[in-house]
C-alpha cells in the first residue's frame, strides 16, 4: 500500500511535469480522456515543437534516469512511433557538474590514496558531464595524460528509487491494458534496470573497451583508449586521454587536411566488423564520442551502453537484409519463422505481403537515400499483428544503425555507409552463408554429436537394461516410431547420425 501512495505521488509530479511541455501523444486524447483532460488543465499549449521533442525536453529536465528512459524509447519504435523515436535519439544527456571537490573524495574514497599519490595533476573542472557521471583531464604519477571518469554522487539511490516506479507503471499497464503484453514492458524494464546498472558499475564499461579494443587489435584504423587498472574501481575510470578532432567539426577536419570520405569508410568498416564479425558493438557512436586522431583514424570513447548479437542473430539479419535489398520478401519472411520470432501459427503469404510494402519502396533507389536503421524500425512497427515478440537486441542494434548511419550522412550525405562496406560485407557473407560455410555448420553439428556419444550408449544400454529386466515395456513399433522421430530431430547431423541410428536399430532388433 505505502508502494502504491508513493509511486502514485510520484508519478502525479512525473505527469505534471510532462503536461507542462505539452508532451501527450495526440492518440492519447481518445483513448483516455481523463489524462487529456488533466493535460488541458495543466499544459502549455504554446511550447514549440513536435511531441518528441517536446517530450524530450520533458524528460530531460526530470533527471538522469528519465534522460536514460528516453534514449531507451528511442530505439523502440513499435512504442512511440518512428518520427518520436527519431526526436528522441537526439536527446542529449548533458546536465551541470557537480563540484569538482565532491569528484576528488569519490576517486579518493575509490581508490584507497590521496589525490596527490594518484596524479601529478587533477583538473578539478570537468570537460563533460553527462547524466551518470562527468569526466575530468589528468596526469598520472608516471606521466601519462588520461581522462578520469567519475560517478555523480547519490545517482544508484536515486535510479534504483526510479526503476521501481517504472516496474510498478509496467504492471499497471500490462493489467489495465492486456494487449500491452506483447510489447512485454517488464522486460524492457528490466533492460533498462540491466543496462544502466552496467553504466553505473564502471568496471564494466572499462572491461567492455577492454574487450572491444582486443577485437581490433592489429587494426589501425579503430582505436580504443587503453585502460589505467590501477586507477579505476566501481566508480571510477581511468583510460588514456584521446586526442582528436569529433567527426561533425568540418572545419577543423578540412584545415587539418582529412579525408571525409576515407574516414566515412573507415567508420564503415569499423561498425560493420563489429556488429557482424564480432558480434560486439559500441551502441551509442554518436558524433561526440568519435574523433579522427592525428593519422586520420578513428577513435572512439565512451563504452557504457553495448551491445552484443550471438551468430544466429547475426545470420538471420543477413539473411532478412539481403532478402530486403534483393526484393526476395519470401526470404525475409522465412527467415523471421525459421528465428521462431514470428509464431508459426501465423501465415507467412501474409508476413511476405507486409515485407513486400516495406522493402518495395527501396527498389531503384539510390543507395544514398536507403537506411537499414529505418528498414528496421518500419519492420518492427508492423509486427504486432503478426504477434511478433520484442526483441531488444535487435532494438539496440536499430537504434545503433540510425546512430551511425547519421554520422555517415554528415561526413558525405551523397554516400551510403554500407555500401562502401560491402566489400566485407560480400566477404562475410562468403566465408557465413556459402556452401562452404554450410559444409563447417553440418561438421561441426557432427562433432557436437560425436561428443555426445558416449552419453547417448550409456542412456541407451541404461534403456536396454530396463527393458531386459521388465522395468520398461515397449512395443517394437513404438520402437521404430521413436526412432523415425529422432531421425527427423537430429537430420541436419549428417555424419554422426548414421553411427547413432545403427547403434539404436541393434538394440531394436535384440529387443525383437
Amino acid at each position: 500500500m505505502f508502494r502504491t501512495v508513493r509511486n502514485l505521488v510520484r508519478l502525479f509530479g512525473i505527469a505534471r511535469t510532462v503536461a507542462r511541455y505539452n508532451a501527450l501523444p495526440e492518440t492519447l486524447s481518445d483513448s483516455a480522456p481523463g489524462i487529456a483532460m488533466f493535460w488541458r488543465w495543466v499544459g502549455n499549449r504554446k511550447e514549440p515543437g513536435r511531441v518528441g521533442q517536446r517530450l524530450a525536453r520533458a524528460l530531460a529536465e526530470l533527471g538522469p534516469t528519465y534522460i536514460k528512459l528516453g534514449q531507451l524509447l528511442s530505439t523502440r519504435s513499435d512504442l512511440v512511433g518512428e518520427r518520436t523515436a527519431l526526436d528522441l535519439a537526439e536527446l542529449q544527456d548533458k546536465l551541470p557538474p557537480f563540484p569538482g571537490t565532491k569528484a576528488r573524495a569519490i576517486v579518493e574514497e575509490e581508490l584507497g590514496a590521496p589525490i596527490a599519490a594518484l596524479f601529478q595533476s587533477f583538473d578539478e573542472t570537468p570537460v563533460a558531464a553527462a547524466s551518470i557521471a562527468q569526466v575530468h583531464f589528468a596526469v598520472t604519477a608516471d606521466g601519462r595524460e588520461v581522462a578520469v571518469k567519475v560517478l555523480r554522487p547519490g545517482i544508484e539511490t536515486a535510479f534504483e528509487r526510479d526503476i521501481d516506479l517504472f516496474y510498478w507503471l509496467a504492471e499497471l499497464a500490462v493489467m489495465v491494458m492486456p494487449k500491452l503484453k506483447r510489447l512485454r514492458p517488464r522486460e524492457v524494464v528490466d533492460t533498462f534496470a540491466r543496462t544502466s546498472r552496467l553504466e553505473m558499475e564502471l568496471r564494466m564499461e572499462a572491461a567492455a573497451a577492454s574487450e572491444l579494443a582486443a577485437n581490433f587489435k592489429g587494426d589501425p584504423t579503430f582505436n580504443v583508449p587503453t585502460i589505467d587498472w590501477d586507477r579505476t574501481a566501481r566508480r571510477v575510470l581511468t583510460l588514456e586521454r584521446i586526442r582528436g578532432v569529433k567527426v561533425d567539426e568540418y572545419d577543423r577536419l578540412e584545415a587539418q587536411g582529412f579525408d571525409r570520405d576515407e574516414i566515412l569508410a573507415k567508420a564503415s568498416a569499423s561498425f560493420f566488423n563489429q556488429v557482424f564479425r564480432d558480434g560486439f558493438f559500441h551502441a551509442d557512436l554518436h558524433p561526440g564520442n568519435l574523433f579522427v586522431d592525428e593519422n586520420g583514424n578513428i577513435a572512439a570513447v565512451d563504452f557504457g551502453i553495448m551491445g552484443r548479437l550471438d551468430r544466429a542473430t547475426r545470420t538471420y539479419l543477413a539473411d532478412m537484409l539481403i532478402g530486403f535489398l534483393t526484393g526476395d520478401y519470401r526470404r525475409v519472411a522465412q527467415v523471421h519463422f525459421d528465428a521462431g520470432y514470428v509464431p508459426r501459427h501465423q501465415s507467412i503469404e501474409v508476413f511476405t505481403q507486409a515485407c513486400r510494402a516495406i522493402g518495395e519502396p527501396l527498389q531503384n533507389k539510390p543507395l544514398n537515400e536507403i537506411s537499414v536503421g529505418r528498414l528496421l524500425a518500419q519492420l518492427f512497427a508492423v509486427t504486432e499483428q503478426f504477434e511478433m515478440e520484442t526483441q531488444p537486441q535487435l532494438l539496440l542494434l536499430q537504434k545503433s544503425m540510425l546512430t551511425a548511419e547519421g554520422v555517415g550522412r554528415i561526413l558525405n550525405p551523397k554516400i551510403n555507409m554500407w555500401e562502401l562496406a560491402r566489400p566485407l560485407i560480400e566477404e562475410w557473407m562468403r566465408e557465413n552463408r556459402g556452401p562452404e560455410a554450410q559444409i563447417l555448420d553440418d561438421l561441426e553439428a557432427a562433432v557436437v554429436t560425436i561428443r555426445r556419444l558416449p552419453h547417448l550408449v550409456r542412456r541407451a544400454e541404461e534403456a536396454a537394461t530396463q527393458i531386459a529386466e521388465g522395468g520398461l515395456r515397449l512395443h517394437p513399433n513404438s520402437i521404430l516410431f521413436m526412432l523415425e522421430r529422432w531421425v527427423e530431430r537430429r537430420l541436419s547431423e549428417r555424419i554422426a547420425i548414421w553411427a547413432i541410428l545403427v547403434l539404436l536399430a541393434v538394440i531394436a532388433v535384440e529387443l525383437l
